[in-house]
């Protein structure tokens, strides 16, 4: 009842507002997770301060900040997503390079679409299906709550989109013959069994990464591209495009998850208030014996693809 209440009687309004008016709205939510209540401050600070050891408390406090007013605004984007038009949504996110990926639906090529918690990811998902030709498929859990989990993927699927589970991706994209399909993976997300994860160092520390796309790539034999979401201005994006392989099944071990990495970190670098530092991203203990866990997650690998 809860639910149903906060959705029609919150959501649906203030979602069908102007998105300046939405902004307004949530200017007074930035006062408030930044100041008063402020929203998970340990947890981004201590991010923020493993990531970038060598930063002054000056300059932590300052990205911080920015956070904060950058998270704002997307809680404030994301609500209005749910109910923005096809003609607006178009307006707020574009592709700078889009033959990067559209050369692979000329040949009749499924792809790997890679990206991350970086700038507005929700308009993403929302405006694949009208940003590329192929037909659009997210990956991702399902939330705990069924009755939001219901609204919010109808919304992202409205344009195309379909949206699909870890557990079930495999049949879902076998079922999807009709044209070429972009599969959207955000793997920056703190994964599942340490055993299970890819390893390696990402803003100065050491830490667990989604096998996942680089498996899917290899299994079916999906170019990846990688896709970092830039800010234009409040409420404009642009998706770069980067192409990481065109061959998976000739690349080595890491080679694709590694290369990902590396540019979601050069972004992140760049312009660091962008990420979602809110996340506990490094909550997974780092195991003991951490080269044999490596090893053997290697060895898995190149048993079932390459040997």
């Amino acid at each position: 009842m809860l639910d149903r209440f906060l959705y029609y009687c919150l959501t649906v309004p203030i979602g069908n507002l102007p998105i300046f008016f939405i902004y307004c709205l949530f200017d007074f939510f930035y006062l408030l997770i930044r100041t008063v209540v402020p929203y998970r401050k340990k947890v981004v600070t201590q991010n923020l301060r493993r990531s970038f050891p060598d930063a002054s408390e000056n300059e932590l406090n300052y990205i911080r900040r920015k956070f904060y007013g950058f998270f704002t605004d997307l809680f404030a984007e994301s609500v209005k997503n749910l109910f923005i038009s096809e003609k607006n949504l178009r307006k707020r996110m574009s592709v700078r390079n889009p033959e990067v990926i559209e050369q692979f639906y000329d040949k009749g090529k499924s792809v790997i679409l890679l990206s991350s918690h970086y700038n507005n990811w929700e308009f993403l998902i929302t405006a694949q299906s009208l940003l590329f030709r192929f037909q659009a498929v997210g990956i991702g859990s399902p939330l705990s709550n069924k009755y939001w989990d219901k609204k919010i993927t109808a919304k992202r699927e409205r344009f195309g989109m379909k949206v699909v589970h870890a557990d079930n991706y495999k049949s879902e994209l076998k079922n999807l013959t009709s044209k070429p399909t972009a599969t959207l993976v955000l793997g920056d997300q703190s994964p599942g069994k340490a055993e299970n994860c890819y390893w390696t160092n990402f803003l100065n520390q050491e830490t667990a990464f989604y096998f996942g796309a680089e498996f899917m790539a290899n299994e079916f034999d999906m170019p990846v591209i990688c896709g970092i979401i830039h800010k234009v201005k409040r409420g404009k994006y642009e998706l770069e495009l980067k192409l990481i392989t065109a061959n998976p099944r000739q690349e080595s071990y890491g080679f694709i998850t590694e290369s990902y990495i590396r540019n979601l970190e050069e972004a992140i670098i760049d312009e660091p208030r962008y990420w979602l530092w809110s996340h506990k991203r490094w909550k997974k203990e780092i195991p003991k014996n951490l080269a044999d866990v490596k090893f053997e997650h290697k060895e898995r690998f190149l048993k079932r693809f390459r040997s």
